[in-house]
């Protein structure tokens, strides 16, 4: 099938998405880049370079890390097909998405969150009350990404269907900015965007994905890197979770470096990473089954058209406990 992805996301993805990617290694990785091994790992806005640093879990690495950062996970996942990066973050939906698109990913790592942040959210002066008021509204997203989940999700479970609402697919500073201007009714989203928008008194949440979504995401990566890289997946894969304990118990610390280093203000950064919750987990049945669940839902509402068994989507030779 052909790939669903936004025409707005192929041309960003081409006029070099990875500009701003950066090196981070030992002092000494100059003196050995030859011989040191690459992992090139995308990320998105607010995820895991964040977490390394603040945890210090990047001291000692073997390898050298060359990263790339995107506002969401349409790109993200572009690069993935491209094989731009080896691995990033993605969440539930967007990876049904690029996967029935031919991705040719697995995921290696699984975390389950809170989905509050999760939400279709309207001004706060807005006269809508539910995800019911929806109707005949018009909703800004980027398509295929966790907030058209959502969306989708919110007003069929008001009894609403898919083409009762105007979906209007953005970036998310596009989205946010057709939100505040009033060109658009509502914006789904998802953290930091979410306690962002909140925090600053643009937005109010409408309909949360709390009850909603299984709130699942993963570390995502390629068959190529899988089978050329595994020993560095598996050792990145393990500091992210060490890094996601440690930010746990030092909830302050990391939400003060995660504002710094993506840019927002402190108590959006830690109103978000309080109430997600993140924890990785194994990938069990019920990880799988939820997975399966998103895939028949973009399938019943008609975003993939052919079924899509999600048990080979997985990789378990990788293990979570950091």
């Amino acid at each position: 099938m052909t790939n669903d992805f936004s025409a707005l996301s192929r041309r960003r993805f081409a006029a070099g998405a990875f500009a701003g990617a950066a090196s981070l290694a030992l002092p000494t990785a100059a003196l050995h880049a030859q011989s040191r091994p690459v992992l090139k790992a995308g990320d998105q806005k607010g995820g895991l370079r964040a977490l390394l640093e603040a945890a210090g879990g990047l001291e000692g690495l073997g390898y050298d890390i060359q990263w790339s950062e995107f506002p969401a996970a349409a790109p993200l996942a572009e690069a993935l097909n491209a094989q731009a990066v080896d691995s990033g973050p993605i969440g539930d939906a967007p990876l049904v998405f690029a996967l029935a698109a031919g991705t040719k990913v697995k995921a290696i790592g699984a975390n389950r969150s809170d989905s509050y942040g999760t939400a279709v959210l309207v001004r706060p002066d807005s006269q809508l009350k539910s995800a019911a008021d929806l109707k005949g509204r018009s909703v800004a997203t980027n398509r295929g990404s966790i907030g058209h989940y959502i969306t989708l999700k919110a007003i069929t479970a008001a009894g609403l269907q898919p083409e009762d609402v105007n979906l209007r697919f953005l970036a998310p500073a596009d989205a946010k900015l057709a939100l505040t201007q009033g060109s658009v009714d509502a914006w789904a989203t998802w953290e930091p965007y979410t306690a962002l928008a909140e925090t600053s008194g643009h937005a109010r949440v409408l309909a949360s994905g709390r009850g909603l979504l299984p709130g699942l995401s993963y570390l995502a990566a390629t068959d190529a890197a899988i089978a050329a890289k595994r020993p560095l997946l598996q050792d990145f894969l393990q500091r992210v979770v060490r890094a996601q304990r440690w930010s746990l118990r030092n909830v302050d610390a990391f939400s003060a470096t995660l504002a710094r280093i993506i840019g927002i203000p402190p108590d959006a950064a830690k109103l978000q990473f309080e109430r997600r919750q993140q924890k990785w987990v194994p990938i069990d049945a019920k990880v799988i089954a939820d997975q399966q669940g998103t895939a028949d839902f973009y399938r019943q509402v008609g975003l993939i058209k052919q079924p899509l068994d999600v048990r080979g989507t997985f990789d378990l030779g990788f293990s979570a406990q950091g």
